[in-house]
């Protein structure tokens, strides 16, 4: 089994499974995920919640530190910030992308750039990863 349908298997009924992260790519140095933006992910004005592209974001920085640490190892969100410049309505679809900013034996720190279907900047999560 590759590891984009070893993850997807992995997050089946979690929390992931149940806001429609479909991981598109995953790799060590870099792990892709889309989300459609659904009525029911949104706030006022029918645009994306920021909290769910907060755990979009973090979902996917956690997926990319699991890749590069030991089966044995476990992993928590120690610091996330996100910046937000753009809102994404319903019906849109959104991708983010996440690259490594360091990669140590206690810790990990992630950059995610969340994307519209255009390629629009929505926002940026960096977020430092507790290797356990």
């Amino acid at each position: 089994m590759n590891a984009v349908a070893s993850i997807q298997k992995r997050i089946k009924g979690m929390f992931p499974d149940l806001i429609g992260m479909e991981f598109v790519e995953a790799g060590p140095d870099l792990v892709t995920a889309r989300l459609k933006v659904r009525p029911d992910l949104c706030t006022g004005g029918n645009i994306l919640h920021g909290g769910a592209i907060m755990a979009f974001a973090d979902t996917i920085g956690a997926v990319a530190t699991i890749l590069n640490i030991p089966e044995s190892s476990g992993t928590a969100t120690l610091e996330s910030k996100t910046n937000f410049f753009r809102p994404a309505p319903a019906g849109t679809e959104v991708t983010g992308k996440c690259t490594a900013l360091h990669k140590g034996k206690r810790t990990m720190t992630w950059q995610t750039t969340v994307t519209s279907a255009e390629g629009k900047m929505i926002a940026v999560v960096t977020q430092t990863q507790m290797v356990l």
